[in-house]
């Protein structure tokens, strides 16, 4: 099940759909559940990696990730909802899955970067404004 939802969330990054963090998640969990190693893989991964460990430590999600997510809810909803779909309990329908997408999507907050390196004077900052 864990390589399934693997695979569906790669194609969830071409496709607009397939909710690609939704995915990974639920593979986190069930390699958490079965195999070490597996979990080990897809957490030390280049690309889902960051993902994961992004909601599971600070609940958000990459600004990009987030733009496209919006922009491929609107254009290819938007064009399956006024163009391919003619019958209009359909186009409601759809209508509602893509509202309820991208409302979902906006309320995610989004990753700030951390700098595990700051400069010299973000540290002196700090110095002089009551802490010890």
């Amino acid at each position: 099940a864990g390589f399934l939802l693997v695979a569906l969330a790669t194609l969830g990054i071409f496709l607009p759909l397939l909710p690609t963090t939704p995915l990974l998640l639920l593979a986190a969990w069930c390699f958490a559940n079965s195999s070490e190693k597996c979990h080990r893989w897809l957490m030390e991964h280049k690309l889902f990696g960051p993902i994961i460990q992004n909601w599971h430590e600070r609940r958000c999600i990459p600004g990009r990730a987030k733009l496209i997510a919006v922009a491929m809810i609107i254009i290819f909803g938007g064009y399956a909802i006024g163009f391919r779909i003619e019958n209009i309990y359909l186009r409601s329908i759809g209508g509602i899955f893509c509202l309820t997408g991208l409302i979902c999507v906006l309320r995610i907050p989004v990753c700030k970067k951390v700098n595990p390196h700051p400069e010299p004077s973000e540290q002196n900052e700090h110095i002089g404004r009551g802490s010890p």
